[in-house]
């Protein structure tokens, strides 16, 4: 059997499928894994220790050995990612008093906030520069629940105790800290993160009901479009303004895979935001779908145009010289 294979197949796979075989496991049989000892650690009740692990592995990732521009234009494009996600959070907070076509405020910005890494490192490894993919390590900032944290925090949007934040934050500081000391603990504990991530997202699956899925599949379709469409224009605009090709900012408009773990984390630090958690997830993991199909068409398109424009160039420049 290819189960393997067959799961790494589907966009996400490795949090998608096994988020989906959790929630159905709670709809249908929720009780069946609830027998108590290391099983029933593998339902809800243990997703904070597995988030925890998670980011960890995420914190030793996290170099601070990077060329300056690579730095510069990170950290452009995950202003630009982040920024248009906090604006538009805002928006339908304000404006439309925390839903707009079904899409909460935290989906909007769990969904548009942080990149797909892998397929941010593969795109720009076949149509862009080595510069482009080294933009990724500060994006990696975008990683977990904490920025969604403090930017609800500091907008007004959330109410979380400063000693939960920094329990968030404490695994990725320490995992970091190891990470740049330790060549070996980064690549250790780097190279192992996906071993964690279905364990993860079968927790995650095991608090949410596939009742949720019914009310939130087409906004979460919506939500991945506007995410690829919105985030991805202002992340070519950033990248072409730091000096890039926008090659690199194509390749940002994702959703990564892992943000479907954020919204139940920010409803543990905030209960207010425990009646849409579910919902959100739900949405989050659509737009994780929707833009892993459609940002490499984005950054493919995108490649071409920066490729036909070099070509018409390059005539004219020979001209010149002669």
């Amino acid at each position: 059997m290819r189960i393997l294979r067959t799961v790494n197949r589907v966009p996400g796979g490795m949090m998608v499928v096994p988020l989906f075989i959790g929630m159905a496991l709670n709809t249908f049989a929720p009780d069946l894994l609830k027998i108590g000892g290391f099983t029933q650690a593998l339902t809800g009740v243990g997703y904070p220790t597995i988030l925890g692990m998670y980011l960890f592995t995420v914190g030793t990732k996290m170099t601070t050995r990077a060329a300056p521009r690579m730095m510069v234009r990170g950290f452009g494009l995950l202003l630009a990612k982040v920024g248009t996600a906090t604006v538009l959070a805002l928006a339908v907070e304000r404006l439309f008093g925390g839903t707009v076509l079904g899409i909460s405020t935290l989906a909007v910005m769990v969904a548009m906030s942080d990149t797909n890494g892998g397929m941010f490192l593969a795109l720009t490894s076949v149509m862009g520069t080595k510069d482009d993919a080294g933009t990724y390590v500060p994006q990696s900032l975008e990683t977990g629940p904490f920025l969604t944290m403090a930017i609800f925090v500091g907008a007004g949007l959330a109410v979380i105790p400063w000693l939960t934040m920094v329990s968030v934050i404490a695994p990725i500081v320490v995992g970091a800290v190891l990470g740049n000391v330790d060549d070996d603990i980064r690549q250790f504990f780097g190279s192992h993160e996906p071993i964690i991530v279905p364990f993860m997202a079968f927790t995650l699956g095991q608090t949410i009901n596939l009742g949720a899925v019914v009310s939130a599949g087409l906004p979460g379709v919506v939500l991945g479009v506007a995410t690829l469409g919105i985030t991805g224009m202002v992340c070519i605009a950033a990248d072409r303004l730091l000096g890039g090709s926008g090659v690199a900012g194509a390749a940002a408009s994702s959703t990564a895979g892992n943000s479907a773990a954020v919204p139940q984390a920010v409803a543990l630090a905030d209960p207010t935001y425990a009646a849409i958690a579910a919902a959100a997830t739900v949405q989050v993991t659509a737009s994780v779908i929707v833009t892993a199909m459609l940002t490499p068409l984005l950054t493919s398109w995108w490649y071409r145009r920066c490729a036909k424009r070099t070509t018409a160039a390059a005539p004219a420049v020979m001209v010149g010289e002669a």
